[in-house]
């Protein structure tokens, strides 16, 4: 453990993690380091041991399930004041992550060292009520995936893909291919651009060379 605290850690805490406590706060900035991590950079890969829990304080990260044959299935994304739920507490029992988590935007987080994970969960409340809440957050959130995969077509999905793009980036403009959306639902690019010039045709959204805009 470190002796001092980390300053840009702890104003990182205190401005995107208000429900901690300063006696945790300090803790954290105490045993954590931060990590950059550039846009298409992988912070977390399927099958490798996990020696840290991370905190997002910038940027964006993507978590995904990768099949045998390379096909993408999207579960949900990581932004300021997000935490990795599936390392949270399987950290400190020597297990592999079952997904991958890639940055799709140029990101810092704070590395929350495995060793101390159950120390946290005993000693901290305030701890161990935020990874009861990530948990039932993050469930949620695959709770709606799997919903829109075996309830809704393709055109749904779609439709409620780009809704949440845009709403969690507070912005009418997203810098996605549509390879990239054709990731993340599972299906293929022809298939998605098929279904956004209809969204365009019927005034629904603009499509630019690098970018989709949602119209006014």
């Amino acid at each position: 453990m470190q002796d001092t605290i980390d300053k840009e850690i702890l104003d990182y805490l205190n401005e995107l993690f208000p429900g901690f406590n300063y006696e945790l706060k300090n803790f954290l900035a105490q045993i954590s380091d931060l990590k950059e991590i550039k846009k298409s950079e992988t912070l977390m890969h399927a099958g490798q041991y996990l020696k840290h829990t991370a905190l997002v304080v910038k940027g964006r990260l993507k978590l995904y399930r990768e099949s045998e044959f390379g096909d993408e299935a999207f579960m949900y994304y990581l932004e300021s004041g997000n935490a990795g739920a599936l390392s949270m507490l399987c950290a400190s029992r020597q297990k592999t992550s079952e997904v991958t988590a890639k940055a799709i935007e140029d990101s810092t987080v704070i590395m929350i060292p495995i060793q101390h994970t159950d120390e946290l969960m005993k000693h901290h409340q305030d701890w161990y009520n935020f990874v009861i809440e990530t948990y039932r957050s993050r469930f949620e959130e695959l709770l709606e995936v799997f919903d829109n995969v075996v309830f809704k077509n393709m055109d749904e999905r779609l439709e409620i893909y780009l809704t949440n793009q845009f709403n969690s980036l507070g912005t009418n403009r997203i810098e996605l291919t549509h390879q990239d959306i054709a990731n993340d639902l599972n299906t293929s690019r022809e298939v998605i651009s098929r279904l956004l010039k209809k969204l365009e045709q019927r005034g629904d959204i603009s499509l630019n060379r690098k970018y989709i805009e949602k119209s006014k």
